[in-house]
């Protein structure tokens, strides 16, 4: 058989998008890394699935597949490319869209010019519930990585996040840092890594390094992880906007117990099919 697909980006995040609403279509652990190689398959950072609903409090779930074939709970950029994906294939009328994920509800709000507003869910800042092996909460933690002490800020969005600040994003080690914090024993199911510079109080430039991915050209919950990190510390005030390689992202947050917001971009690439096992 033939499995249709649409490749999608939100910033240069790039996504695989598939249409299961109609059919259940299988997706191993193998499938998923096949359709990720950009040599061998399409080529993305993730894959995004449509399905339906679980009940009638939503109208689709969204599943999320990481290049290497793990599913993850949460991702920004993509829940705002899965926005413009279901509007444009007629599978909603409505501009105000409600999603299952394994993370929880969420409302996807389409917006002019292509854009998309994405209610990312309340920040959880309990080790426990990031999850993050020490014994109390702090605003800032420490780990030494090779012969550097570093010091990051972590939360939960639906996936872990840790950010470090550093003077230039530019010249940060993303690669080599980023890899090994995303693996280190104090994170027990892995952390994404965000490296973040303060522009102003209301600016940051940010690169991330994503678990099961490497670093992106964007990542949605990992600005809003920033942001809400850089609130908690006093370095930025909401509403922020974050830099990211791919382009500008605006997130606003309210302080704790209220939900994280951010608002972008996200834009159609191709559509095509590939041979799928029946």
């Amino acid at each position: 058989m033939r499995l249709k697909f649409t490749k999608m980006h939100g910033l240069g995040n790039d996504f695989v998008v598939i249409d299961a609403t109609h059919r259940p279509v299988l997706l191993t652990q193998a499938h998923i890394q096949r359709l990720a190689d950009r040599h061998f398959g399409v080529g993305c950072d993730q894959v995004l699935v449509v399905e339906p609903p679980p009940d009638k409090s939503v109208d689709f779930r969204y599943r999320i597949f990481n290049a290497d074939g793990t599913e993850v709970f949460q991702c920004g950029n993509g829940a705002r490319c899965f926005a413009r994906f279901v509007r444009a294939k007629g599978l909603i009328e409505r501009d105000l869209i409600r999603v299952a994920t394994a993370a929880g509800r969420m409302t996807l709000e389409l917006e002019e010019g292509g854009h998309v507003r994405v209610e990312m869910g309340m920040p959880q800042f309990a080790p426990e519930a990031i999850p993050l092996a020490v014994h109390e909460e702090m605003p800032e933690y420490q780990v030494k990585i090779g012969e550097e002490n570093y010091c990051f800020g972590a939360v939960s969005l639906g996936n872990p996040h840790a950010v470090i600040w550093v003077p230039e994003v530019k010249t940060a080690p993303v690669a080599e840092v980023g890899a090994a914090l995303g693996s280190h024993r104090l994170f027990p199911q892995g952390v994404n890594v965000g490296f973040g510079q303060v522009i102003s109080s209301r600016r940051i430039r940010l690169r991330v390094f994503e678990r099961g991915v490497g670093e992106t050209l964007a990542c949605g919950s990992g600005a809003c992880a920033a942001v809400v990190i850089g609130m908690e510390q006093g370095l930025v005030r909401s509403p922020t906007v974050v830099e990211l390689p791919g382009g500008e992202l605006r997130v606003t947050w309210n302080g704790r117990g209220s939900q994280v917001t951010l608002s972008g971009p996200a834009e159609f690439v191709f559509e095509g099919e590939i041979e799928w096992p029946s």
